[in-house]
């Protein structure tokens, strides 16, 4: 411990009813490799154990502080201003409870901020699945070097990384600007982000990672963060009133140059999220999100709609068109390359997406497909369109599952006739092909039915656990072409349970629904009786040879 009178940094840890996880928090600041620091436990007046706890994280270590705001402010802004105005460190971080700062991330800032004269520091930020424990790291491509840069300008693409948790700022540079988080809205960070990024001149990157946050991505609707409850027309008018908010700064502090990259990352990130979500939203919501979305779409820089993917640029265009079912439709192949049901053509032989040729100047730009070659491009990557029309457990029990397969050939690339077509999964290594029959419905549609039976997938011996989602390949003349396969939005989970070879690894088996993004059809995989007991045991061997001789085990007891 240092002997200075004043810690180096000041950590701030906001918290509102959640008792359970703030130890967790607070205590991955204690253990940091640089221990000359102070906690401040910023609760937004919680009615839960959180006091309690708080309190007693503060009297085991003197290092802790614990701040209680008299009544509740609703958001991440009051507690965070509050904790500052107490702060005594020259240099400020900032932590939600539900999150962690790894043990060097403290040390990581600090030295970037010693190491030359900037306003703040930033790093990698490690996002954890709380469901798979699947971590990756948020924004890779701009934090995967050190580097300084001499304002935003340098990189605009650093708007995408909004996160005000990721940095340590220079107190100094927060009171020069009197640069607080705003109160009384949501999306705090990304006004609190653009204007740090705006307003300093000098600030370094550090690839090191610094931010452990934790996503819980299906928890229920009223337990979901902020960011997650995007079913709310509030949200959405929340997040447009923000921007809102960070065109006018722009404007006013002489960054009006910015605002291109700006609105670009809100057509990619922000107003991305929503689209990925409207195939499972009413006419009603659809109706209500294209009157918030539409007017501020109407003033962002063309610029920033030409930077985006083709498939995004669609459905953009369809809800600005308040085409709102043809949106939803579209937003169900975005990252996916799933075709539309149908395409138009002009007399100049453009494509475009739908049943028809648009009817402005402005949506034939954006709804043109001919840059995709839908017509011409190499078989093995046509665009076809698969989706399920029909589904039924066959009677007698098992995981036999009828599927009535609609497919699209919008460009007419399939020969007339019969398709020969087969239905694709691998759990594991080892792939089961179930092939079937697309028989023609009218021109550019087929449709078949084929019998998916799950005791057939051959499983690795040690059995598995996961999800895959089948694939449709298409086949003829020597060429093949495999597309994922769309389900119905809703239709309940078939669940059997398998008992792979003769009883010895049973499985239970789900077939469903993906239930976000595109909505794949989805097959789940958890091994029950032996083999749950004997895959734990495998993972936790983790040398070659004890993971060689586990597997022998298995492999003995299976057979």
């Amino acid at each position: 411990m240092s002997t200075s009178p004043l810690p180096d940094v000041t950590v701030t840890v906001i918290v509102h009813n959640d008792a359970g996880r703030l130890p967790r928090a607070v205590r991955s600041v204690c253990r940091q490799t640089h221990r000359d620091l102070e906690v401040v436990i910023s609760d937004d007046h919680s009615t839960d154990d959180t006091p309690r706890v708080a309190r007693e994280l503060a009297a085991a270590d003197p290092r802790v502080r614990y701040l209680r705001l008299p009544e509740n402010s609703g958001g991440c802004s009051a507690p965070r201003n509050r904790a500052l105005e107490i702060a005594r460190a020259p240099y400020l971080m900032f932590l939600d409870s539900d999150d962690e700062l790894p043990e060097g991330a403290v040390a990581a800032l600090l030295a970037a901020h010693r190491e030359r004269e900037i306003d703040f520091a930033m790093g990698a930020v490690r996002r954890i699945r709380v469901d798979t424990g699947r971590r990756s790291t948020w924004m890779p491509h701009l934090v995967g070097e050190r580097r300084t840069l001499d304002g935003v300008q340098d990189d605009p693409r650093l708007f995408f990384e909004h996160l005000a948790t990721s940095k340590m700022y220079a107190r100094a540079f927060l009171d020069r600007h009197a640069l607080r988080f705003p109160e009384g809205i949501h999306y705090e960070d990304q006004l609190f982000s653009a204007q740090a990024y705006c307003l300093a001149e000098r600030f370094t990157i550090v690839p090191e990672p610094v931010y452990l946050w934790y996503i819980a991505p299906y928890v229920r609707s009223d337990a979901a963060s902020i960011s997650n409850q995007r079913h709310l027309i509030g949200n959405v008018r929340d997040r447009i009133h923000v921007q809102r908010l960070i065109d006018a700064f722009l404007a006013e502090s002489g960054h009006e140059g910015l605002r291109e990259d700006k609105d670009h990352k809100f057509l990619k990130h922000d107003f991305r999220m929503y689209a990925g979500d409207l195939p499972y939203r009413d006419e009603e919501w659809l109706a209500a999100f294209a009157d918030e979305v539409n007017p501020y779409l109407e003033t962002l820089a063309p610029g920033a709609y030409a930077r985006l993917p083709r498939a995004e640029r669609v459905v953009l265009q369809l809800v600005r068109d308040r085409r709102l079912s043809e949106a939803a439709l579209a937003a169900r192949g975005l990252g996916y390359g799933v075709a539309p049901r149908r395409l138009a053509a002009d007399a100049d032989g453009r494509v475009y997406w739908g049943d028809r040729v648009p009817d402005t100047v402005a949506a034939r730009r954006e709804l043109d497909l001919t840059e995709l070659e839908p017509d011409t491009r190499p078989f093995p990557g046509a665009l076809f369109r698969h989706e399920i029309t029909g589904m039924a457990r066959v009677p007698g029990g098992g995981a036999r599952v009828d599927l009535t397969v609609r497919t699209y050939d919008p460009a007419l690339r399939l020969p007339v006739g019969p398709q020969r077509a087969s239905l694709v999964i691998s759990p594991g290594r080892r792939r089961l092909t179930v092939p079937f029959r697309l028989d023609p419905v009218r021109p550019g549609v087929y449709e078949g039915t084929v019998r998916l039976d799950l005791a057939g997938a051959r499983l690795p011996l040690g059995g598995f656990s996961g999800v895959r989602h089948p694939l449709v390949r298409l086949s003829g003349g020597g060429r093949s072409n495999q597309a994922l396969l769309l389900a119905p939005l809703e239709f309940p989970a078939l669940t059997a349970r398998v008992p792979y070879r003769s009883g010895a690894a049973p499985h239970r088996v789900t077939v469903e629904p993906e239930g976000h993004n595109p909505g794949r059809l989805q097959v789940r995989w958890e091994p029950a009786g032996v083999t749950a007991a004997l895959r734990p045991l495998a993972g936790r061997l983790v040398p070659p040879r004890l993971r060689k001789a586990v597997h022998l085990v298995v492999a003995g007891t299976l057979h």
